[in-house]
């Protein structure tokens, strides 16, 4: 899986160093999604040298995270769903504010 990703990442015109962390400014909404979606989790840029852990769906948090939907710039688009990132809750939280 991990050989088929880097192929596509490669032929996309990534360099090698980009391929351990690809960004989502280099893929387009649907790529991107899919590499969260195949994988379950990933760590991918979103701009610069920011980045963010992006998950399938709440399986792949920790017990006590909730999922949160995440919003990334891609290719194609300023907004893409590509997922959720993982998200500790306070006491204070009000879960109906997402």
């Amino acid at each position: 899986m991990r050989l088929a990703l880097a192929a596509t990442l490669l032929a996309a015109g990534l360099n090698p160093a980009a391929a351990q962390r690809p960004s989502t400014l280099d893929l387009t909404c649907d790529q991107a999604r899919a590499v969260v979606l195949r994988q379950g989790a990933a760590v991918l840029g979103t701009g610069g040298q920011t980045y963010d852990r992006f998950v399938r769906d709440r399986n792949f948090c920790e017990p006590t995270e909730i999922g949160r939907r995440a919003f990334v710039p891609a290719r194609d688009t300023g907004a893409c769903f590509i997922g959720y990132t993982c998200y500790e809750p306070s006491r204070n939280d009000r879960f109906g504010d997402f």
